[in-house]
């Protein structure tokens, strides 16, 4: 294998690695925070789901980048490219947006969600508040996976 298409498959796997472990995370957070609460009240379950969810999306959106660099390269049709050194650093530094972009904003938003949590803990009537702070967060991901995506599709070789 070349050089420029391991970089371009190690791009993939740091997008898919990276993204996910935020998520993975965040949802950690949340999801102690929503056990803890529904050790007082169980029926909180479906206020909580969604809450736990969102961290999740970052590892999604990595995957599909990840997904989109191997088809780029040709993996998935198993027609390969050859790429230079250059090329695969590029197609490498295209899915770091996503990825550092989505291990941070995973871990955060799971912070954030875990407080929704609690508040809708002491006050049920706030989950829409709860679930605004937490897409917040939720839109850095969405912009580093958009910088990845107009990268990719800009990408000629």
């Amino acid at each position: 294998m070349n050089s420029g298409l391991f970089l371009a498959i190690a791009g993939a796997a740091i997008a898919v690695s990276l993204a996910g472990t935020g998520s993975a995370k965040g949802i950690g957070f949340v999801a102690t925070a929503a056990a803890g609460a529904m050790s007082e009240d169980p029926k909180k379950f479906g206020k909580f789901i969604l809450l736990v969810a969102l961290p999740g999306t970052q590892g999604i959106y990595g995957f599909v980048m990840g997904f989109l660099t191997l088809q780029k390269i040709g993996l998935v049709t198993g027609q390969l490219v050859s790429l230079t050194l250059w090329q695969g650093l590029e197609v490498l530094f295209m899915n770091l947006p996503i990825a550092i972009a989505g291990l941070f904003s995973a871990i955060h938003q799971g912070k954030v969600c875990a407080a929704g949590v609690n508040l809708i803990s002491k006050q049920e009537g706030e989950m829409g508040k709860a679930l605004v702070m937490g897409v917040l967060v939720e839109f850095y991901a969405v912009l580093g996976l958009l910088v990845s995506i107009f990268i990719w599709m800009f990408l000629t070789f």
